[in-house]
């Protein structure tokens, strides 16, 4: 077998895992949803080897989207740290076997404090599931490992059973996109998320022509300016736009080529955001219409111009 078939393969086998495991969802997936919404305190994760690495990603995936969170390695807790855990905290154990022997000797603690546990495992029938309040299974009939020996699988499908818990708590919470950005301030993405265009855009030396301005007069404020367009004006209101791209095919018709003028050459109507606007909408705006520059408005009035490298992609 080639190298790029074992790819393949594993692809198929491990996406074949992820479909089933809706056929295993109970009416646990919604309780534990909704007494995670009604906690007051935390919502801690365990597990050893790597479920535990599982569980630190998604206490970092809970806490960037609105549900305190983090994770507490169960040899740890067991040696001192259960003092982390507190009356109203949820704890979220995982093991895909249900009898990982440092998971399980932090259960009778949980149990006399009452906290509400939750486990993911892949063995309903387990030691862990069956002292927990609330089980999800993520049982796999094969991993992707050539042997069948190493998890791949199964912890793949316990990350995705996570992140639909912590998707459910997102659309239920109606957590917007501002909401995300008070997690994450640095970097392009807490950029994007948080500066408005008006911060970015450009203001100064807007290429702009009247609609009856000829080609040469059009050609030369598009050469004076570094946006590679030119807006058409007429009485301060926005009447189209004119690219370079315009420009080179009106070249083809070399006989009217000096006798065009922009209201032939403009395209009408021409995509715009208000001055308000996130960074983010206008670059859905511009990837959805593939285009690289937006004219910027406040109250329908042009006051300057957004491109794609404005938004640190």
């Amino acid at each position: 077998m080639s190298i790029k078939n074992v790819a393949k393969k594993i692809f198929i086998i491990e996406s074949i895992q992820i479909e089933n495991l809706s056929k295993n969802l109970t009416n646990d997936f919604e309780n534990t949803i909704k007494d995670i919404l009604d906690s007051k305190g935390k919502l801690i994760i365990s597990g050893m080897g790597k479920s535990g690495l599982i569980g630190t990603k998604l206490a970092a995936t809970f806490a960037s989207t609105g549900t305190p969170s983090f994770f507490l390695h169960p040899a740890e807790a067991y040696h001192g740290d259960l003092g982390m855990i507190e009356k109203n905290d949820i704890v979220l154990l995982l093991s895909n076997s249900g009898e990982t022997d440092e998971v399980l000797k932090i259960i009778p603690f949980l149990k006399r404090q009452d906290n509400i546990i939750i486990s993911i495992t892949g063995n309903p029938f387990s030691t862990l599931a069956k002292n927990s309040n609330y089980h999800l299974n993520v049982h796999v009939e094969e991993e992707g490992c050539p042997l069948n020996l190493a998890p791949m699988s199964s912890t793949t499908a316990m990350l995705v059973m996570g992140d639909a818990i912590a998707a459910a708590l997102m659309q239920v919470r109606d957590f917007k996109d501002q909401d995300f950005a008070k997690f994450h301030p640095g970097g392009s993405l807490g950029r994007r998320l948080l500066t408005k265009v008006e911060d970015v855009m450009s203001i100064n030396n807007l290429p702009i022509c009247s609609i009856k301005d000829n080609i040469k007069d059009i050609t030369k404020t598009m050469s004076n300016s570094k946006f590679g367009l030119v807006v058409v004006m007429s009485d301060k209101n926005i009447k189209g736009i004119i690219t370079d791209g315009d420009i080179r095919r009106a070249m083809e018709d070399e006989n009217k080529f000096f006798s065009f003028s922009a209201s032939e050459l403009m395209t009408q109507k021409p995509k715009t955001i208000n001055h308000d606007a996130k960074l983010t909408e206008v670059q859905a705006l511009m990837t959805n219409t593939k285009i690289n520059s937006v004219l910027v408005t406040k109250d329908k009035m042009l006051v300057g111009i957004i491109q794609i490298y404005d938004l640190g992609l």
